[in-house]
C-alpha cells in the first residue's frame, strides 16, 4: 500500500470513531474531520485520534467548554473543532 491508501484508511478509521452515542458529537468531530483535519499539523492529528479516546461525556464537556483541559496541545485542537462548529 502506498501512502495515499493508508491515508485513506487512516481517514476512514477516525471516521468511524469519530460516530458516538451522541449526535453532537457526530456532527462536530465528523464536520471537523471533513473540513480541517487535512489541513492541520501532524502533531494535531495525532491530537485529535488521542481525542476520540475520551468518553463521550468528557468530550462533549471539553467541546462544549463546561470543562477545560491544562494540556495545551488538546486545548488547541478542541478550540479549531469549536471554531470549526460556529463557522
Amino acid at each position: 500500500m502506498g501512502k495515499s491508501a493508508d491515508k485513506s484508511l487512516e481517514r476512514d478509521r477516525l471516521y468511524w470513531h469519530c460516530r458516538r452515542g451522541m449526535l453532537e458529537l457526530d456532527l462536530l468531530l465528523q464536520g471537523f474531520l471533513s473540513a480541517h483535519y487535512d489541513s492541520i499539523s501532524d502533531a494535531e492529528k495525532r491530537t485529535f485520534a488521542a481525542l476520540l479516546d475520551y468518553p463521550d461525556a468528557v468530550l462533549f464537556d471539553l467541546l462544549m467548554g463546561r470543562s477545560v483541559t491544562a494540556d495545551k496541545e488538546f486545548a488547541r485542537v478542541i478550540e479549531k473543532i469549536r471554531t470549526t462548529a460556529t463557522a
